[in-house]
This record gives structure tokens, C-alpha cells and sequence, in this order.
């Protein structure tokens, strides 16, 4: 198993129990009234401490790092980029950012419907504010075992890994959606956080298109990779 496959695993494990300290502090529904307006500024919550480790989670997928971030993460940035010696085949590569244009957004459809749903649960008083956030840190979750165990999306997105990945900055933006409803300032500020690594992860696949196929970017191939996060993946492209 890699290093990060490794730290992954960590921090799965980490998120699991984060979901479970959330769920126990459901039975005092004063630990979530920073959800509520400008709470967020009147005294300490302990989710104030999950509210910093998710904006230090979104702070790095806007800044270029070296190490310890996974690089289906940071391949929109000049220093993962290793071009090919080859000529690139600038009509390839427009063809496979449409391609994998277009897969992305039939997920963002599909995502949306479901956001759709679940405000209008929240709408018509079936669930409430704390539900909406108990389901964004079910996402939580559900983020890396997407990235370790097995990926749904992928049936859309036609990748063979994480790394090779058309959207995978969009994990935040996927991840508070439900908090859209939510509003306050706690809510709000995570939303547009996530809106700003979505939009920054966007531009750059229209302005470096050739950071993200591995058509052109030679630290994408098989061969190169260090991170090896979807070894089962890896091995079926054996």
C-alpha cells in the first residue's frame, strides 16, 4: 500500500469518527445553533473545529502543493504537470476535454436533482437544519470511499482513476450542497468557499486543459504513478 493510499485510509477513519461525534451530538441540539445566522460569532462551538478543518481542506485545493495532497487533486497546477516528449495532438486533446466535459456535467445534473430532493424534504418540514448538516457530513464519508473503495461516478465519468479524474474538486462543492438551505454564517461561508475551489478547478481546465489528460501530461500515466490511491483500479489497467 502507498503512503498516500495510506493517509487516505487515515483519514477515512478520521471522517468515520467525526460522523459518529456528530451523531452524539445530536442529542443536544444546542452543539448546532452556530447553523443559525450570525451564531457563528456569539461564543465557541465544537464545530467550529470542523468548520476550520473543512476550509483548510478547501485552502489546499486552491494552492499548489507538494506533497501530502494526492495528485487527482493538484494536477490543475503548473508544478504537477510533466509535459510529453512527444508532439501533443491538440485535436485529442479538445476531443477528450468535450468528452469528459459533458460526463461531468450529466453528474452535475444528476447531483443536483438530488440536492433538489432533499431541499424540498427541508421545505415541506421533513427533515431540519441539523439533518441538512448530518447529511453533508454523510458526504464527508462518502468522499473517500469513493477515492478508496468503490466510485459510482465513475460509471458516468468513464475514468479509470482518481487521478485521471474530470471532477475531482468537486468533492466540497458535492459535499455542502445540502447546506445551501441551511443558510448563517457557518453554512454560507463553507458554500462559497466550495464554489470558489469549483470555480478555480473549472478555469483551469479551460485555460490548462492539457494538465488533466495524461495524453499530455506525462505524471497522469500509469507508469509514472506514486500516489496508487485506486489500486483496484490500477490493477485491472494492468
Amino acid at each position: 500500500m502507498s503512503a498516500t493510499r495510506k493517509r487516505y485510509f487515515i483519514r477515512l477513519i478520521a471522517r468515520i469518527a467525526i460522523f459518529i461525534a456528530c451523531l452524539i451530538m445530536c442529542f443536544d441540539l444546542q452543539n448546532f445553533e452556530i447553523l443559525n445566522g450570525n451564531n457563528f460569532f456569539k461564543k465557541f462551538y465544537i464545530l467550529h473545529l470542523l468548520w476550520l478543518v473543512w476550509v483548510c481542506d478547501m485552502v489546499l485545493q486552491i494552492i499548489p502543493i507538494k506533497n501530502k495532497v494526492a495528485l487527482g487533486s493538484q494536477k490543475l497546477f503548473a508544478n504537477r504537470f510533466q509535459p510529453i516528449r512527444e508532439k501533443i495532438n491538440y485535436e485529442a486533446l479538445k476531443n477528450y476535454v468535450v468528452t469528459t466535459t459533458k460526463a461531468a456535467y450529466k453528474v452535475f445534473i444528476i447531483w443536483g436533482l438530488l440536492i433538489i430532493g432533499i431541499g424540498a424534504l427541508y421545505y415541506n418540514a421533513i427533515i431540519d437544519k441539523i439533518w441538512l448538516f448530518m447529511i453533508s457530513v454523510f458526504f464527508y464519508v462518502c468522499d473517500l470511499i469513493c477515492v478508496l473503495i468503490w466510485c459510482p461516478f465513475r460509471l458516468l465519468m468513464k475514468n479509470k482513476c482518481c487521478t485521471t479524474c474530470r471532477i475531482f474538486n468537486w468533492d466540497h462543492l458535492m459535499m455542502f450542497s445540502p447546506l445551501i438551505f441551511v443558510g448563517g454564517f457557518f453554512s454560507v461561508s463553507l458554500v462559497v468557499m466550495a464554489l470558489l475551489a469549483w470555480l478555480v478547478w473549472e478555469v483551469c481546465v479551460m485555460i490548462y486543459p492539457e494538465r488533466f489528460s495524461e495524453m499530455t501530461n506525462a505524471a497522469l500515466k500509469c507508469s509514472e504513478c506514486t500516489d496508487k490511491l485506486c489500486t483496484q483500479y490500477c490493477q485491472k489497467c494492468r
